[in-house]
């Protein structure tokens, strides 16, 4: 069965270029590629090297890059790519290992948009192969310029009617609802593309500021990598905690990190909020989803709920978002100007459930107002 094709309002292709230092990857990346429509992989380079001595002429839209690499390796190019095209956004692509995931993760602080595991295609077989494929067409079709265009659509489900809702544009006018009069009980973050940056931003912000609530944040990312992210997030905002565990109590001051792999949930046990995991199907093409973490938050803490939807390709969290804004609770979605891809955020917008649209730079303030409001 052939890809779908991507439709775009660009006359121009966007420009791919494949860092990789494995021809046969390279090549078997570009046939995928150059199947969807509006695409043209404009050049290939086997190091890093390469790579900077031709992106300030080739000026891509997206690079795919490795990180292991003869020559200069991935991590060391990105800040010279960036610097020569800062308006390419960087997919870091490589075999998934807590080695990697640590680089992977120091790279998407130094501006790189994305990351996607890489399998062992000869020992994972076709199976693995597919995923890899599926996913990496997803990723680079929103970082695509336009990609959050009116051709675009999202489910709008408000639990009393579902339709599909086009995207927002940037400058589009939004119904803005007031914050809740109750102080929060509990702080629940989703966040996807740019999120690391994004929560990292935050969480330096809010140190100090997070007034004994319970965090909970989905972000969209595989195994290790959510480990890695609990311990950083917990120390740059000096919580307990860090990736969840099942059955634990949710407790204040501590930070609740959904696993990779598992959709994470509030259920109560013997009058306690604990955390709940499934490895239930993905929501929303993702596993762990914001939607089903969201709505959870909501049958359980209603009008206390502060609820915050950061950059992130796709449209994860509207749904949960409408679920807690039903129940009475506080939506802050980041703009679109701070945003590496405004598609979850842009998508909660659109709902019209949102108290605020929120600059990154701001959202930490913006946020100790509402959490220390009382006090």
């Amino acid at each position: 069965m052939g890809v779908k094709k991507l439709a775009t309002n660009s006359e121009r292709k966007a420009r791919i270029m494949l860092v990789d230092d494995s021809a046969v990857i390279r090549g078997m990346v570009r046939k995928w590629l150059e199947t969807i429509d509006n695409i043209e992989v404009v050049d290939s380079a086997d190091n890093g090297q390469v790579a900077v001595d031709k992106v300030g002429i080739l000026k891509p839209d997206i690079i795919i890059l490795d990180i292991e690499m003869p020559v200069m390796d991935g991590i060391t190019a990105l800040p010279t790519l960036l610097k020569k095209s800062p308006n390419t956004k960087i997919l870091i692509a490589s075999t998934l290992s807590l080695k990697n995931a640590e680089i992977s993760l120091k790279a998407m602080s130094l501006g790189a948009s994305d990351y996607i595991p890489k399998p062992s295609f000869a020992r994972d077989g076709n199976e693995a192969r597919e995923g890899f494929k599926n996913e990496l067409i997803r990723k680079v079709t929103g970082l695509l310029p336009g990609a959050n265009s009116k051709k675009t659509y999202f489910l709008n489900n408000n639990r009393q009617n579902a339709s599909w809702s086009p995207m927002p544009q940037p400058n589009e006018k939004f119904t803005f609802r007031k914050a809740s009069l109750i102080n929060p009980r509990i702080l629940a973050i989703g966040s996807s593309t740019g999120g690391p940056a994004a929560l990292s931003e935050l969480f330096s912000q809010l140190k100090g500021k997070f007034n004994n609530l319970p965090v909970l944040i989905a972000q969209h990312m595989p195994p290790t990598f959510t480990t890695l992210l609990g311990e950083k997030l917990a120390r740059i905002g000096g919580l307990e905690g860090g990736e969840a565990k099942e059955g634990e109590p949710i407790i204040g001051g501590r930070l609740y990190v959904a696993p990779g792999g598992f959709h994470m949930r509030v259920s109560e046990k013997n009058g306690q909020k604990i955390i709940a995991l499934d490895e239930g199907p993905p929501i929303n093409h993702c596993r762990p989803a914001v939607d089903p973490m969201f709505e959870s938050i909501a049958e359980n803490y209603g009008n206390s709920a502060l609820a915050v939807v950061l950059t992130g390709m796709g449209s994860d969290g509207a749904n949960g978002a409408v679920a807690i804004a039903h129940t009475g609770g506080t939506i802050i979605a980041q703009d679109e100007a701070s945003s590496v891809v405004w598609g979850m955020p842009g998508a909660t917008a659109m709902t019209g459930v949102c108290t605020k649209l929120v600059n990154i730079k701001n959202m930490g303030a913006e946020l100790a107002k509402i959490i220390n409001k009382g006090t």
